[in-house]
This record gives C-alpha cells, structure tokens and sequence, in this order.
C-alpha cells in the first residue's frame, strides 16, 4: 500500500461521513468533504505519476471511490429532494450499463484494456460540476434552479457517453467473433 492508494482509500472513507452531513443537512461540512475529495482525487493521481507509484490496485480503486462517491451523492440528494428522480435514474443506468458492458468484455474477451473515453471524462466532469455547485448554491442560499443549464449539459453528456461505451463494446464484442 502507497500513499496515492491510501489517499484514495480515505477518499472512499469520507463517504459516509459526506452522505451523513447531507442527509442531516449539514451542507456546508458535506461541501468541505466534497472538495476535499476532488483535491484528493487529483493529489493521488498526481503522486502516482510523479513518482512512479502506479499500481494495479491504484488503476481500480481510483476509479472506484469517484463512482462510488457520484453514486453516493447522486442517491443521498435524490432522498433529500435537491435532486429529481430521473436525473438520478440516467446517471445511475449508465454507470449499471458500464459495470455490465464491462463483465461481459471480461468474459468474452482474452485481453482486456478499458480506458475511459474523452465523453466519459467529461461525464465525470460534469456529474462532479453539477454536485458541487448544487452543494455550493444550497449552501450560499442561492436557488439551485440557477444550475440548470449545467444539469442539462451533465445529463445530455451522460446519455452520450453511455451510448459511446455501448456502440464501443458491441464492436469489440463483434469483432472476437463471438
């Protein structure tokens, strides 16, 4: 265990805590643990770069605490009513259709390597914008409705970047012959 995969353990560790202060409605502490998170999130990735500290541990677990982090938070905000029904049902679909688009690469194909595409990034991007400024807006009292026009583009990202990954592995699937 190194110090970008412990970094990124506590990051997966803050969840409970964040889900909690939301559901309490302590919106500022769950917007501290939110950004805290993100520094994180770039502070691990960079140590492991910079000093030659990937592992293939690290490569799952990144990934790993942001979805479940988003998941979390999507969900949690969902509960609270900050957050409609239906945006959370398309972030979460995709993320099902991810995990299942990958089992079956697993299962059918001998070599696997998955990187996330430019849509997917931007996926991630914006779920992360979304959130914060929906926790920052909640907390400064400002009306979330004034955030729309970022949830239209994180949903309408969202629903391309699905639609990439499963255009991409019913190619690859496809292409093995099988």
């Amino acid at each position: 265990m190194n110090l970008p995969n412990l970094i990124t353990l506590s990051r997966i560790l803050m969840i409970p805590f964040f889900v909690n202060f939301l559901v309490y409605k302590y919106y500022g502490y769950a917007f501290a643990i939110f950004l805290l998170a993100g520094i994180s999130d770039g502070l691990d990735g960079f140590i492991a770069r910079s000093s030659k500290q990937k592992t293939k541990l690290g490569t799952f677990l990144d990934p790993m605490a942001d979805k479940l982090l988003l998941v979390s938070s999507f969900i949690t905000l969902t509960i609270i009513h900050l957050i409609p029904v239906w945006v959370s049902i398309i972030v979460i679909s995709r993320d099902i259709i991810i995990i299942i688009g990958a089992l079956m690469l697993i299962l059918f194909q001998d070599d696997l390597r998955v990187s996330p595409s430019l849509t997917g990034k931007a996926t991630t991007l914006f779920q992360i914008l979304y959130i914060a400024l929906l926790l920052l807006f909640t907390v400064i009292g400002k009306s979330i409705n004034n955030i729309k026009p970022v949830m239209w583009i994180m949903i309408g990202v969202t629903i391309a970047s699905g639609a990439q990954y499963i255009y991409v592995w019913f190619k690859l699937l496809n292409s093995n012959g099988k």
